[in-house]
């Protein structure tokens, strides 16, 4: 089967107009707390929000109806492995041992750069498709230096707000090059397009031996670039969070992904640290990574976040997410946690997760204007005004998502998303598929 190609550029895109206006619709804000307003504008200039409230002037505006529309900060998938967009669903019946060996043992090494790019672009458009405006994404598919370029490349293309998290293959320890990091944030990330940027997503230590570690975070350190790592009690650390503090590397721009079997002292370490913390409801449970512990990182006070982690084997959208939360925090030890806190970790939780707070996550004016606009006259979500919140985490779907905004720039609009070679992106991401489904 002949490979399709990559593009040398990202697709035009239409720039977002200087001021626009959304008009009169349902603004839900989540920081300090989530408060929802009905009949609210917001006014947007230059990519960013410049005012929330009744009655804005529309003086120069490209105004939007928002009527029968619910107005949110964006959602931020702090943890998800984009690349496997094309291997959707191939491990949805398999433990952790078994997507480890089937999808990072076998079909890891089969991806061509073509492959990498297509599953990023389709991912990311996936995110977008759903309302996720951010998503972190933990890039362990690096064999060659082409494969990193690729990623970037089909994330940049999509137009999401993104880290990429560059990491090597697991099972490929030729793979490991400092130099090919070096080199890609030289290329790749040295111009002013902060929409798209760089982190180190090395294996950690509960499966790597420390001294690598510490290569590791001296190479992050030396970047100037934040860190996301695995972590429970793996293989070759069972405090992994303790062996980072006796090693003087704990820090706060490090973000910690699942840690079910981290003891209650190693999470307050994070969060006296500084560091944030991405659980995966859905997949830690379906492949057993331990109990549900989003209520006993809220007890420590730890900034979290939600991630889809992988679409071989769950759903890739956020409201399934936020259900998954709710429902696992139910069965887990310490106190209770509600809708509006799940909200806060899609949205603000996850922003500060990132170390984004400060530009996304919330309406607050200055930042930037990373919006959806949900369907509130969608048959699901009639009578939703008794209580907006638990509508959006208890009956929405990515149906609803009628309209996204990234910095101003309109992504989604009238439920179709605007990127304009959405064909040709679905058309090669199956062609990626059908190649890789011949390894296995």
């Amino acid at each position: 089967m002949s490979a399709h190609p990559i593009p040398a550029a990202a697709p035009s895109a239409a720039p977002s107009p200087t001021r626009l206006l959304l008009r009169g619709g349902t603004v839900v804000d989540t920081d300090p707390h989530v408060t929802a307003r009905p009949d609210t504008d917001v006014l947007i200039e230059h990519g960013a929000i410049a005012a929330v409230g009744p009655d804005l002037s529309a003086e120069g505006a490209e105004v939007v109806d928002a009527r029968d529309r619910i107005v949110l900060p964006g959602f931020v998938d702090t943890h998800r492995h984009v690349w496997q967009s094309v291997l959707r669903a191939v491990a949805v019946d398999s433990d952790l041992g078994d997507y480890l060996g089937r999808v990072l043992g076998r079909l890891s090494p089969a991806m061509r750069p073509e492959d990498v790019y297509a599953g990023n672009l389709v991912g990311a458009l996936e995110c977008l498709d759903s309302g996720i405006t951010t998503v972190h994404d933990f890039s362990h598919v690096q064999h060659r230096a082409e494969h990193g370029d690729a990623a970037v490349h089909g994330l940049r293309a999509a137009g999401i707000r993104a880290v990429f998290g560059y990491g090597h293959p697991p099972f490929d320890p030729a793979a490991r090059d400092p130099h090919i990091v070096r080199d890609l944030r030289k290329r790749l990330f040295a111009g002013d397009d902060d929409l798209v940027t760089l982190a180190l997503a090395p294996g950690g230590p509960s499966y790597t031996p420390i001294d690598l570690v510490e290569q590791d975070w001296r190479l992050a350190a030396d970047l100037d670039i934040p860190l996301a790592v695995h972590v429970g009690s793996g293989p070759v650390a069972q405090r992994p969070i303790e062996a980072l503090r006796e090693h003087g590397l704990l820090n706060a721009r490090t973000l910690y992904i699942h840690g079910n079997s981290l003891p209650d002292d190693e999470l307050a370490m994070i969060a006296d640290s500084g560091g944030t913390l991405s659980i995966a409801p859905h997949i830690e449970a379906q492949m057993g990574h331990g109990a549900p512990m989003i209520n006993r990182a809220h007890a420590t006070g730890l900034v979290t976040g939600l991630g889809v982690d992988v679409v071989t084997s769950g759903p890739g959208d956020m409201f399934s997410l936020l259900r998954a939360a709710l429902l696992t925090s139910q069965l887990a030890d310490g106190p209770r946690l509600f809708a509006t806190d799940m909200l806060r970790m899609a949205t603000i939780g996850g922003a500060a997760a990132l170390g984004l707070a400060d530009r996304i996550g919330s309406l607050a004016v200055g930042k930037q204007a990373d919006l959806i606009l949900l369907r509130a006259d969608a048959i699901n979500l009639v009578g939703a005004s008794h209580d907006i919140a638990g509508a959006v985490v208890a009956s929405a779907h990515a149906g609803n998502v009628d309209t996204v905004l990234i910095a101003g720039r309109t992504v989604k609009q009238a439920g179709r998303l605007t990127y304009p070679h959405l064909a040709d992106a679905i058309t090669n991401a199956r062609k990626s598929a059908e190649h890789l489904a011949t390894t296995g």
